[in-house]
């Protein structure tokens, strides 16, 4: 989704917002992105377009920050919605210093930590998941036998 409330000043350049250290052009959400909208973030305003729009919103107000330091895809929203992204650099555009402008791929949207705890530290709450699911197995294996 391109920014349709922008006015060019000039045509050579495209429309980017900037995200750390990535130029950010284009916003895709995927199918997952947006059932995990709807079981955990808001039932009410849950088109591609509404997602696409908020998340413009927060980009253009610098209310995106990593959530770790060192980690690449996990985004906190206004210090509370926790995101899933990938980038993708956009084909035949680029900025006036010759740099690449990246299209932002939403992959999932984890929750909001006020209302789940685990998600104030993702390796623990990462750790319990696999830690979970192993025992989930072993247990449905010991009933086949």
């Amino acid at each position: 989704m391109r920014d349709k409330q922008m006015d060019r000043w000039s045509t050579y350049e495209p429309f980017f917002v900037v995200l750390g250290e990535k130029k950010i052009a284009d916003i895709v959400i995927t199918h997952h992105a947006r059932s995990r909208w709807l079981d955990r973030v808001e039932s009410q305003k849950a088109g591609y377009e509404d997602i696409s729009s908020f998340l413009w919103d927060k980009l253009k107000n610098g209310q995106i920050r990593n959530y770790y330091r060192h980690e690449q895809d996990v985004y906190l929203i206004d210090e509370d919605l926790v995101m899933v992204a990938e980038f993708v650099p956009l084909d035949n555009e680029t900025d006036l210093t010759g740099g690449p402008v990246f299209k932002m791929i939403v992959v999932t949207f984890l929750g909001r930590m006020s209302e789940t705890m685990e998600l104030r530290d993702l390796k623990t709450y990462y750790s319990w998941l696999r830690h979970s699911r192993r025992m989930t197995l072993v247990k449905n294996s010991r009933k086949r036998k």
